[in-house]
């Protein structure tokens, strides 16, 4: 894991990318870029906000720190301690709980060996409870880092953690086969 830096600064390529960033927002409410300009800077960072780049990030924004702060404390997609290569979320809202969210995230803890907010002893792994993922649908479903994987069982979760665990890319989406969000099973004809 990555011990707190001193300085940051946006790479060459992320300096741009920010600056386009900034440039979407109107003359006057550049601030507005606040959120994906954390994204950047974390990304960059590894997965996590050191103090170091929440200042850089005040500063380039013009904002006081504790603005940035508080921010960042408050959406649970920013971390201000290192986590793994991989952000496991486990939706745990009603519609994934009923369908069986408590088997995956039992079997995330066994597979990882951690629980939720530490992270797993390999260093690969993070994970975390979410608060719905908006795939209800497709329940139960966890995200990993920016990827969906839906209509699982503690079987199929094991099975994409180990892979990239092996540093494999596995399948996104539905794990059961079906396309997107159509119906489970056979389609419904006429109007039954």
């Amino acid at each position: 894991m990555s011990a707190e830096p001193a300085t940051f600064v946006f790479t060459p390529e992320n300096a741009a990318k920010a600056a386009a960033i900034v440039q979407r927002y109107p003359q006057g409410r550049e601030q507005s870029a606040l959120l994906p300009l954390l994204d950047l800077a974390q990304r960059q960072a590894g997965g996590w906000l050191p103090r170091a780049a929440i200042e850089f990030i005040a500063g380039y924004l013009k904002l006081p720190r504790i603005r940035v702060e508080e921010v960042v404390s408050f959406y649970t997609m920013f971390f201000t301690r290192p986590v793994g290569r991989h952000v496991v979320w486990v939706c745990t809202t009603t519609p994934c709980w009923l369908s069986g969210s408590d088997a995956i995230m039992d079997r995330c803890k066994r597979v990882l060996g951690c629980d939720v907010g530490e992270n797993s002893a390999d260093g690969k792994f993070t994970l975390a409870e979410a608060e719905c993922l908006g795939a209800c649908v497709n329940a139960p479903m966890v995200q990993i880092d920016d990827d969906f994987y839906e209509d699982l069982d503690a079987d199929k979760v094991e099975a994409v953690l180990e892979a990239l665990r092996r540093g494999e890319k596995p399948k996104t989406g539905s794990q059961s086969g079906r396309h997107s969000s159509e119906p489970a099973g056979a389609a419904r004809k006429g109007g039954d």
